[in-house]
């Protein structure tokens, strides 16, 4: 590969160039204390969303079950409950059977006894 040494050198001019921007960091006494503390003011956002997330999971798990329960528990309420399904049948024949709900149909002097 010819090519070879003109990519070595590339790479020296590009990890040189690397450096001059990037420097070393110098350790020192605080140099653990302050890296820790670079780390966690990036992490602060990322906890706070985690910490909303969970949050809303808790809330949404909560009111699921309160829903939940809701629709469980009967209603002492309800008019129809204090009746079984026979005896409310019941009660609607007895009443069909008292009300008229249409006159009776009478004939008129013969006049349409043959015509229909």
């Amino acid at each position: 590969m010819p090519n070879r040494g003109g990519l070595d050198r590339d790479l020296d001019a590009l990890f040189r160039a690397y450096r001059e921007v990037c420097p070393d960091p110098e350790p020192g006494a605080n140099f653990m204390p302050q890296l820790w503390q670079r780390i966690e003011a990036r992490q602060t956002f990322s906890y706070f969303l985690g910490r909303m997330a969970s949050g809303f999971v808790t809330a949404a798990v909560a009111l699921t079950l309160m829903m939940a329960a809701l629709l469980y528990m009967p209603r002492s309420s309800n008019a129809f409950a204090s009746q079984t399904y026979v005896e409310a049948l019941a009660d609607s024949h007895v009443t069909a059977e008292n009300t008229v709900l249409f006159e009776p149909l009478q004939a008129d002097n013969g006049d349409t006894a043959g015509k229909l």
